[in-house]
């Protein structure tokens, strides 16, 4: 029975030789993530209620990004209750403020192509750029999974999004998802799996990948996968996971799929989303002149190393027209950013740096007043999101949010490409 990659690693974890779409399967999970947002806060007081214990803390990933810093009282608590669960709990893998869920939970080698994860996230997804099926839960499914260690399923239908020839320098991951949120709309995916696949897919670095996962929450996906290779391969060693299987992890020629899309990579733009919805996206040009109080280059989606190397390639001997705002996604890109120059380049053309936490791309910490523009990488831009609901925030690349926070203006950032 030919299977795609989101059925045969549905199958593994259900203990099945194979599973067809629409069916519903009971999955072990191998992996639980969640943040001090969705986590303890939530469940230790469910947990309390029903009695229950935790049925594995070594396969439970608890990672402090949302609440930091913390800057007020409710902050405060959140947080004590988040490292005191851990502690009696006996979470071994608890990571306190060094950056976003998505983006340490790989960097510690807790992800492997082939796994079955749940994240107390919508940007779970992230995780299917390790060719790992993940994708996000709410907290009564969570509690499920803490005490039982499995989830049901409905076995999803597979999209295929290929994508061939190379991108134009200056086009990314985020144009992509961007491009693919304006064509399709939130709710395009229907909660099925999306494959993204084809010689462009193949050619990006693996935190690029990354950022195509994680966006697929914003057409409507429950995860996103690719196939792993040698570039998921090379990433993984050097988080310290040496057991790599990769070829039983790819969609069988001819397996069904509920669509294929083909793309052609080397014509697509720079895109831009309008206020207040990815949805809103379209190529840059129809934006061009419209000006912008403030550039904020943050989030998982928009402030990993190779984010911050992309706003570097902009702003190199260049100064920032109006605020920039660079909150790097985690400890590890940050202290790389700096020990290469790039943090230099961003500091130098007037960038202030903010910690390395979820912020004010989830709302928390510094929030935006209302009747501003803002230019930001964050994944979404809904009314109210980043701050006042009378704020207006425009979604772009690195790239693109760098050149308007040179020219006070959203305009095609690859004008001041080298």
């Amino acid at each position: 029975m030919r299977q795609t990659l989101a059925q045969k690693i549905i199958a593994r974890a259900a203990g099945l030789d194979a599973v067809t779409p629409g069916e519903i399967v009971t999955c072990k999970v191998d992996l639980a993530m969640f943040h001090d947002s969705s986590g303890p806060r939530r469940l230790q007081p469910m947990l309390e209620r029903l009695g229950a214990k935790v049925w594995d803390p070594e396969r439970i990933v608890l990672i402090t990004d949302h609440f930091l810093p913390a800057e007020d009282e409710e902050s405060r608590a959140i947080q004590r209750v988040t490292r005191d669960w851990a502690r009696t709990v006996g979470v071994k893998n608890f990571y306190d403020g060094i950056g976003i869920c998505h983006v340490v939970l790989p960097e510690k080698g807790h992800l492997w192509p082939g796994m079955f994860a749940v994240g107390g996230d919508s940007h779970s997804p992230t995780g299917g750029a390790f060719g790992a099926y993940m994708f996000g839960i709410g907290a009564t499914e969570m509690l499920g999974v803490v005490v039982t260690g499995e989830i049901w399923l409905r076995v999803p239908e597979t999209i295929l999004l290929h994508w061939r020839g190379r991108l134009p320098d200056g086009v990314t991951a985020k144009d992509m998802m961007l491009f693919l949120a304006g064509r399709f709309g939130l709710d395009g995916a229907q909660y099925q799996a999306v494959e993204f696949g084809g010689e462009a897919i193949a050619a990006l670095p693996m935190q690029e990948r990354m950022t195509l996962a994680n966006m697929c929450a914003e057409i409507g996906a429950q995860t996103g996968l690719i196939a792993p290779d040698e570039v998921t391969r090379a990433y993984l060693r050097a988080a310290g996971v040496l057991e790599i299987e990769t070829d039983r992890w790819r969609t069988d020629r001819e397996a069904p799929l509920r669509a294929r899309h083909d793309f052609d990579a080397a014509s697509l733009v720079p895109q831009v989303a309008a206020p207040h919805s990815p949805a809103n996206a379209r190529p840059v040009s129809d934006f061009s002149g419209t000006r912008v109080d403030v550039a904020y280059i943050g989030a998982c989606t928009g402030a990993k190393l190779e984010d911050l190397r992309m706003a570097a390639r902009v702003l190199k001997g260049r100064k920032a027209a109006i605020e920039l705002i660079v909150a790097p996604a985690s400890l590890k890109d940050q202290e790389a950013a700096r020990a290469e120059g790039t943090l230099g380049v961003l500091e130098a053309a007037g960038a202030k740096l903010f910690a390395t936490a979820c912020g004010a791309c989830a709302g928390y910490g510094y929030r935006f007043g209302p009747n501003i523009n803002i230019i930001s990488s964050i994944a979404r831009n809904f009314k109210g999101r980043m701050g006042d609901p009378a704020s207006n925030v425009y979604l772009g690349s690195p790239y693109t949010v760098a050149a308007a926070a040179v020219r006070g203006a959203i305009g095609d950032p690859r004008e001041l490409l080298a």
